[in-house]
């Protein structure tokens, strides 16, 4: 009950069971009120249906600043304000970079830069005695991986950005972090799962001898959001070592994929 009393909101838990619903529920485990956001009511509906009485939800758009400044209302009239804030949102686009189009930087710019910016100065406004700040990044952001230009430089992008949030707001009580995984079993990445061989290609990079999941992360989250951490404008690498070692390359992900189906044949 490290957070009892304290007022979260969690954007990017509009899918079911994904990271941001794991974080909203080990969040409320440890005593936080919490109010899921994302674009898609059905499964925002289900989570507060299952947390009566710590559970709130509303609808919101990242990328759009009239969503972000009503999600921080919305918190305020359901919950009395904001303690904690963690943006979960995220496009996992993989294209060759000369591949990637001027439509796809748009989109994946607006969700993974212009978005999260909105939606941190809006949480802002809304923590009038501190509070802690929280973005999901990614390894990639500093180790390579194939065909994930745009990706890596947004996510990379924000975290300069909270850096400088941590610099400027630092003395209102506020903290800014971001915690990076790497390859994470979740919803958005079970067809990937699927896949044999695949999971297999990247387990060898990982010192401690597996692929993370969203509990990882829900633990970290934790520990940010709590009064205990005295730590801002850092980014965690949640991800088993990875960044101690790098990604698979493209040929040796599909090598892998490629014995597994022979032997899967066989």
């Amino acid at each position: 009950m490290r957070l009892e009393g304290k007022r979260a909101v969690v954007l990017g838990a509009a899918g079911a069971n994904n990271m941001g619903q794991v974080i909203a529920r080990r969040l409320i485990a440890e005593g936080a009120s919490v109010l899921v956001a994302g674009r898609k009511p059905e499964h925002l509906e289900a989570f507060v249906a299952a947390h009566p009485g710590k559970g709130f939800m509303a609808l919101c758009d990242i990328t759009r600043k009239a969503d972000n400044e009503a999600l921080a209302k919305s918190a305020a009239e359901q919950m009395g304000g904001v303690d904690i804030a963690v943006n979960a949102t995220g496009w996992g686009l993989l294209k060759p970079f000369l591949e990637t189009t001027e439509d796809e930087l748009q989109r994946i710019g607006d969700l993974q830069f212009k978005g999260p910016f909105l939606f941190f100065q809006a949480m802002i406004e809304a923590m009038a005695q501190g509070g802690s700040l929280i973005q999901i990044s990614s390894a990639t952001a500093t180790i390579m991986l194939n065909d994930h230009a745009a990706y890596m430089g947004t996510k990379a992008g924000t975290d300069h950005v909270i850096r400088c949030i941590a610099n400027e707001f630092g003395a209102r009580g506020i903290k800014a972090n971001s915690i990076s995984p790497g390859l994470t079993e979740t919803p958005m990445t079970a067809a990937n799962g699927r896949t044999p061989g695949l999971w297999e290609a990247f387990v060898p990079s990982y010192p401690m001898g597996r692929v993370g999941t969203s509990d990882d992360i829900a633990a970290a989250v934790v520990w940010l959001a709590s009064d205990e951490c005295f730590m801002t404008g850092q980014n965690l690498q949640v991800n088993g070592g990875l960044t101690l070692r790098r990604n698979p390359w493209k040929h040796e992900i599909e090598a892998s994929v490629v014995a597994a189906m022979q032997q899967l044949s066989t």
